[in-house]
């Protein structure tokens, strides 16, 4: 499995790193930047999902389901659990965004891709329960935490995401058995094989974008990093070795949580008016270090599960 992710992200940085040259040579804009995400998280993304769905109904298969939506709870808990102990308050104005950053993950920008490319449709399937569990609580928890109170009207719009929306209509569709149209089903199988190379393209564009000499000197950004990248993994790799668990859940789950910190967080940090730049550093330096340490995690991993 090390191999596999490895070589993976290889590919993925290759892409990464092609985008991070077009917006320094100003082949493309924040504009572009803005549109290319859009048309991820509206079009690509929910292709993606609902062709993943388009499988034989297996028993093992909803049952696994089951098990990764516990298991992706699991995960988000004792991430919350860490970040809170180990991020303190004081004497830290920042403290909210470095734990939302330790604990949320970017599971649909970076997960979907490597996920896909590594375990196939079925991982996805699995995924789909972690970025559920993921919309719920950064709209729940995510949101207490850095605003300090509870919008119902906000965890509505997180619930309705295109990826929640997607997750809905496809499972719907496996349950009832109902097929999409052939011609249909290859031209949003044609559309989901965009995911990984947009989602690569837009990591460059928001890398491309910082201040790397600032990051490279901001101690509490490695610190961060650490925790999302490392320990946070690891202690949910252990939780995952101390239980019964296919495989692929496994890999699944802990490749979901040893993403690199969540797109999410700038979004949220621009509207609440919190420090987006640092929302951004912190983003943009765990986007570019996950290319080792996701490979790292898995290595780990292979002596455990």
């Amino acid at each position: 499995m090390f191999i596999l992710i490895f070589n993976q992200l290889v590919k993925m940085l290759l892409i990464m790193f092609l985008a991070f040259l077009c917006y320094r040579l100003k082949i493309i804009n924040q504009e572009g930047n803005r549109n290319f995400s859009s048309l991820l998280l509206i079009v690509v993304n929910p292709c993606l999902i609902l062709t993943v769905f388009q499988t034989e109904y297996d028993a093992a298969l909803v049952k696994g389901l089951l098990v990764s939506f516990v298991i992706a709870l699991m995960a988000h808990v004792i991430g919350i659990i860490l970040a809170h102990f180990l991020v303190p308050a004081k004497n830290n104005p920042d403290y909210a965004l470095d734990r939302f950053s330790a604990v949320y993950s970017n599971c649909g920008f970076i997960g979907i891709p490597l996920v896909s490319n590594v375990l196939g449709s079925k991982g996805v399937f699995f995924l789909t329960a972690y970025i559920t569990i993921f919309n719920i609580l950064t709209w729940t928890h995510g949101l207490v935490l850095l605003n300090g109170s509870f919008s119902a009207k906000r965890l509505k719009e997180g619930l309705l995401s295109p990826i929640v929306l997607g997750t809905i209509v496809g499972a719907i569709l496996f349950f009832l058995q109902i097929r999409i149209p052939t011609p249909l089903l290859d031209s949003m199988e044609y559309i989901a094989s965009m995911n990984t190379p947009l989602a690569m393209m837009i990591a460059g564009f928001s890398i491309a974008q910082a201040d790397l000499k600032h990051i490279f000197t901001h101690l509490r950004i490695y610190w961060v990093s650490f925790l999302k990248l490392l320990l946070v993994p690891l202690a949910v790799l252990v939780f995952l070795a101390w239980i019964p668990v296919d495989p692929d859940i496994a890999y699944t789950m802990l490749i979901a949580v040893s993403c690199p910190t969540a797109t999410t967080l700038t979004m949220m940090a621009i509207r609440f008016d919190l420090n987006y730049t640092y929302a951004s550093e912190v983003f943009s330096f765990s986007t570019a270090l996950s290319i080792l340490t996701i490979p790292a995690v898995a290595y780990v991993a292979e002596f455990f599960l």
